[in-house]
Order: structure tokens, then sequence, then C-alpha cells
């Protein structure tokens, strides 16, 4: 005698978590691109070494492996995915982001004066940048909406 398999339809994430995932891969993409245009910039300028630009290159990519594979499980339901998520990437990883450009205006130095003197790379850096920075923290927000918190329950 056999025994029947019984399957469970998978649940569907609800689209708080579709987006939120969607946006930490747009996240990543844009770390991603940022990446290759500090490297572009660096070895351009030769402010750093092809060593320093290796292990920045090696831990960044590791960074945006472990994210994307961190997403995937909070999309298929894994709350600690979510948390790691939020405090890693949403705090840590945010932090990280602005510290420079906050520590620029702490030193006393004026956002028009950083703005005149910006050039096309700067800019196009500067506009991916502002992308990472929304995606992470909408997805960060979109991951603790209602629809969410049921779903990672349940999941």
């Amino acid at each position: 005698m056999h025994s029947a398999v019984v399957t469970h339809p998978a649940v569907t994430p609800p689209a708080e978590i579709r987006t939120a995932y969607a946006l930490w891969l747009t996240a990543v993409a844009a770390g991603a691109f940022e990446t290759v245009l500090a490297i572009g910039r660096m070895a351009a300028d030769g402010t750093a070494s092809a060593g320093e630009i290796g292990v920045g290159l090696a831990v960044r990519l590791t960074v945006f492996t472990a994210a994307v594979l961190i997403a995937r499980r909070m999309r298929d339901g894994a709350r600690w995915a979510r948390i790691t998520l939020a405090l890693g990437l949403g705090v840590l990883g945010t932090a990280s982001m602005v510290v420079q450009p906050l520590g620029f205006l702490a030193d006393g130095g004026s956002l028009s004066e950083a703005l005149s003197r910006a050039g096309a790379l700067d800019w196009v850096f500067g506009a991916s940048r502002a992308v990472h920075v929304a995606a992470v923290l909408t997805a960060v927000v979109l991951m603790f909406r209602p629809a969410a918190n049921t779903y990672l329950r349940r999941a």
C-alpha cells in the first residue's frame, strides 16, 4: 500500500513582499553600477592600487550576492531574512552610503559648492545613489506593512 503525498498550494507573497524583493534587486543593481563607476574613477585617477580595487570588489560582490540570496529567502517567507535585510542593509548599509556626504556637510562643506563642482560622473553616481537609498528605505518599509507581517507569520 502506498501513501498519497499531500501537497499544499504555494502561498503567493503579497504585493508588498514582491515589491520589496524587486526593490532589493534594484538596490543591488544600483550598488553594482556605483561600484563600476567608482572603480573606473579610481583606475583613471590612480587613487587606488589593483589590490585595493580587488579587495573592494570582492567585498562588494559578496555583499551583493548575500543581499540577493537573503532577499529571495524573505520573498519566500523567511522572517529571519526580513530582519537581516532591515538591520544589515536598511540600517548599516544606508549609514555607510550617507556617512561621507553627511561628514562633508558636518565639516563645513556646502551643498551648493559640491553641486557647482560636480562633473557628469558625479551626477550619474549621485542619481544612482539616490535610487539606491530610496529602494532600500522603501523596501524596508514595505517588508513591515500589515500584509507582509501576515505573510511572514504564516510562512
